[in-house]
C-alpha cells in the first residue's frame, strides 16, 4: 500500500519510513502540514501517518482540511501527548486512530493494517486462497500447492495488491500508486520486471496466475 508520512523530526521520519518500506509499503515523506495537504491533493494514499505538532499547519489542521475536502483516507495521528482530551480533539478533527510516542514499531504496523479495513479495496482474510495460491496477510507469506514461496517485501506487496483486485485488469499506473511511492519512475519498466519475477516464482511451469492485458495492465486469475 502507499502511505503518506508527515513527520517533522527527521530522524523519526527516516526510521519510520525505513521500517514501512522494509515491509513492502510505498512511503512519501513530508515534514510540514502545508506540504502534506498539497501532496494529498495530487496523489492517492491508502493511509496517512500524521504527526500532531507540525510547522506551517498542525496535524489537526491538516486532518480537518482533508475531511473538509471530502478525503476519507484513514489517518493515524502520532503525538507525544497522552492526555485524553488531546486524543478526543484529534479524533474529532477526523483522525481514525491515535498512537502516543514513544511507540513500538510493531504496534504502528498493526494499526496501519487495521486502518486499511476502511479502504475501498476489499479486505482480504488473514488467509486468502486463489486456486493453487495461498497468502497469509498478517505474516506476509505465500504458498503454491502448499509449498512456501520466498518473496521480497515488494514482491509480496505487489502480489497482495493483485489478490485484492482479483479478476480486475489493473493498470501500471494503479499499481504504482498503491505499491510504489513518489520515487517511482514512470518511464522505467520496474513493474514489468517485478511481475516477471512473481511469475517465475509462482507458476512453476503451469498456467500463469498473472495475465498480461496488452495496453491495459495485469490481471490475477484463479487457477486450479
Amino acid at each position: 500500500m502507499r502511505i503518506l508520512l508527515v513527520e517533522d523530526e527527521r530522524s523519526a521520519a527516516r526510521m519510520i519510513a525505513k521500517g514501512l518500506r522494509e515491509h513492502g509499503h510505498g512511503v512519501d515523506v513530508v515534514g510540514d502540514g502545508a506540504s502534506a495537504v498539497e501532496l494529498a491533493a495530487t496523489a492517492t494514499y491508502d493511509v496517512v501517518v500524521l504527526d500532531l505538532l507540525l510547522p506551517m499547519k498542525s496535524g489537526l489542521e491538516v486532518c480537518r482540511e482533508l475531511r473538509s475536502k471530502g478525503d476519507a483516507v484513514p489517518v493515524l495521528m502520532l503525538t507525544a501527548r497522552d492526555a485524553v482530551d488531546d486524543r478526543i480533539v484529534g479524533l474529532d478533527a477526523g483522525a481514525d486512530d491515535y498512537l502516543t510516542k514513544p511507540f513500538h514499531f510493531g504496534e504502528l504496523l498493526a494499526r496501519v493494517r487495521a486502518l486499511t479495513r476502511r479502504r475501498v479495496l476489499p479486505l482480504l482474510p488473514e488467509r486468502f486462497e486463489c486456486g493453487r495460491l495461498a497468502l497469509n496477510t498478517r505474516t506476509q507469506e505465500a504458498w503454491v500447492e502448499g509449498q512456501p514461496i520466498e518473496l521480497t517485501a515488494r514482491e509480496y506487496a505487489l502480489l497482495e495488491y493483485l489478490c485484492r483486485r482479483k479478476g480486475a485488469v489493473i493498470s501500471r499506473e494503479e499499481i504504482a500508486e498503491h505499491v510504489w511511492d513518489g520515487r517511482y519512475d514512470p518511464c522505467s519498466n520496474v513493474i514489468d520486471v517485478y511481475v516477471q519475477r512473481l511469475r517465475r516464482k509462482l507458476d512453476r511451469g503451469q498456467r500463469s496466475f498473472i495475465r498480461t492485458r496488452r495496453g491495459a495492465g495485469y490481471q490475477l486469475i484463479g487457477t486450479s
